[in-house]
């Protein structure tokens, strides 16, 4: 079966069925579900953009106390000679 076949199956299959029924008030409920989600999301977002600016933060501190990239001190002196 190909492409137009199929869907041609599928709109004869969708034209018998009966569709059923909406609710008068599903309009408003899925308005203020979305309006929910899209501020969860929001929410959300704004929290990890928060987290994302503290750790690039913290970074920035430590690695202005620890300086990493400066060569750790010798830990053993050369030997003296020749005093």
């Amino acid at each position: 079966m190909n492409l137009p076949e199929r869907e041609a199956a599928v709109r004869r299959m969708l034209e018998q069925v009966p569709q059923p029924p909406v609710p008068s008030d599903l309009y408003g409920e899925v308005v203020r579900r979305g309006g929910r989600m899209q501020r969860r999301r929001t929410v959300a977002r704004r929290l990890l953009w928060l987290a994302l600016f503290i750790a690039a933060v913290a970074f920035v501190v430590w690695a202005t106390t620890a300086r990493p990239w400066v060569e750790p001190p010798s830990e053993t002196t050369p030997p003296l000679t020749g005093w």
